[in-house]
């Protein structure tokens, strides 16, 4: 393992703090949380790929995002935990353009199933529930991800400051 630096510190705290700023601004529009939602923070669950410290500030961000759910507790834990996930298997990828799929799978299947959970509990109507509420998370998690995650993913690399400090290109 790569010893943590200060530098690593720094960066992954200032991903967590835009992030939560960029979906604490999304929740004043309506985007933020519910069955149909778009956080455009998630974009930044790209940056994995580059930096695998930002893993951690993601998580943080999206905590801090969640502690203001609508949907309690179990959001704080399934809907970070989402991020956590979909932002450490962002940092194991191969290809760049694969970079932006695991944050779409993991909120689409772990938020989507809170969501179903949430509304309908372990009833028969959980699994239309289900599959309504992960195509539609896993829709704006699509726009924002392969959308302006993309962005990101193509441009970073360009930027003279960012690219001394990428694990990879």
């Amino acid at each position: 393992m790569k010893k943590l630096t200060l530098r690593h510190i720094t960066t992954a705290a200032a991903v967590g703090a835009v992030y939560a700023a960029m979906s604490i601004l999304g929740s004043v529009f309506g985007v933020t949380f519910g069955p149909v939602q778009c956080r455009f923070a998630e974009a930044l669950c790209v940056l994995p790929f580059f930096f695998p410290e930002t893993v951690w500030g993601l998580f943080v961000g999206c905590l801090i995002t969640n502690l203001l759910s609508p949907y309690g507790l179990v959001d704080i834990v399934v809907g970070s935990l989402a991020t956590l996930l979909g932002a450490f298997l962002t940092s194991g990828c191969g290809k760049k353009w694969l970079a932006p799929l695991p944050p779409v799978v993991c909120n689409g299947l772990l938020v989507g199933g809170m969501l179903a959970w949430e509304q309908v509990g372990f009833a028969d109507a959980f699994f239309a529930a289900f599959a309504l509420n992960a195509g539609s998370v896993a829709l704006g998690e699509l726009l924002a991800c392969y959308g302006l995650g993309a962005v990101l993913l193509w441009r970073l690399p360009r930027i003279g400051f960012f690219k001394n400090r990428m694990t990879r290109t």
